[in-house]
């Protein structure tokens, strides 16, 4: 989320496509070959992770991923729709791309301000993570979005990751609550931190090295830190809040014991709901003091 103009992202992850999947951006890539690569063409081995190719050249080394994945990332590419949508109503309301967008009549009802928070209209904690303030600023978080979603998406299953998604976004308005409650707040960018929270939740869960990730979150945070008019609570609201929910999902359910496939998947629910829950009343108390 981003407070009064966009956010710059920073070049949010590398730029790069799976070989054996030109459609898929990915951050990944093989520890032997070195190609890029997603979640879906990788084996964890001995030393960091190898593409199916280099598994089969060398000579068929057993190695099996469990996985709760998506075959295709539709959850990904629906929030990039809505997003997108949602930001040419704005645009249309507003009277076009260098109108202030605070004279859209949709903006100006969903955004995240605290006071109006506290006044009952607690529908600004959700929709203020699907309004932007620019077409860079709409732009870039989706860029980010289409690159991370689509792994993390693949890695734990569309539903799952929605789960994650939206108790980002929930955290991410509770933090912006918390420490910035006037300041006019909006943006997709709570949420994604929470896609890259949970991605790293993911990778270590596969025995993939963290390194790629961990040194995306921590760039984007030093340009939180930096760059004025960026929402640094919503992005580590929402960074803390998508890596819990993705642990819930993905490392709970064998911390205690729930091996079998059913189990896990109430433990991961229960723990989503947990959270959302969680950052829901913090909304609700935070407001009741403005």
């Amino acid at each position: 989320m981003n407070p009064n103009q966009p956010q710059p992202f920073g070049g949010p992850a590398p730029a790069m496509v799976c070989v054996r999947h030109p459609d898929r951006p990915t951050g990944l890539s093989c520890t032997r070959c070195g190609r890029p690569a997603c979640p879906e063409c990788l084996r964890p081995a001995s030393v960091g992770q190898h593409c199916v190719d280099c598994v089969r050249q060398a000579g068929g080394e057993r190695v099996t991923v469990r996985t709760m994945g998506a075959t295709r990332p539709t959850a990904t590419y629906a929030l990039i729709a809505v997003n997108v949508v949602i930001f040419v109503i704005t645009l249309a309301q507003a009277g076009g791309l260098s109108a202030n967008l605070l004279r859209s009549r949709i903006f100006a009802d969903g955004v995240l301000f605290g006071p109006l928070v506290g006044n009952g209209e607690y529908w600004r904690i959700l929709t203020s993570g699907f309004l932007h303030y620019s077409l860079i600023h709409v732009g870039l978080n989706m860029l980010t979005l289409y690159i991370l979603g689509r792994d993390l998406e693949m890695a734990i299953g569309t539903r799952r990751f929605l789960g994650v998604y939206l108790t980002a976004l929930f955290g991410g308005s509770a933090a912006v609550l918390i420490f910035s409650p006037f300041a006019a707040t909006a943006g997709a960018s709570g949420a994604i931190y929470g896609v890259m929270g949970g991605l790293l939740v993911a990778v270590i869960k596969a025995k993939l090295p963290p390194g790629q990730i961990i040194g995306l979150i921590v760039i984007n945070i030093v340009i939180s830190l930096t760059i004025p008019n960026i929402s640094l609570w919503a992005h580590l609201g929402g960074l803390a809040f998508g890596a819990a929910a993705t642990a819930g999902v993905l490392l709970l359910p064998q911390r205690i014991g729930r091996r079998d496939a059913a189990s896990a998947s109430l433990v991961g629910w229960l723990s989503i709901g947990i959270l959302v829950l969680v950052a829901l009343l913090i909304c609700v108390a935070r407001a009741a003091t403005l």
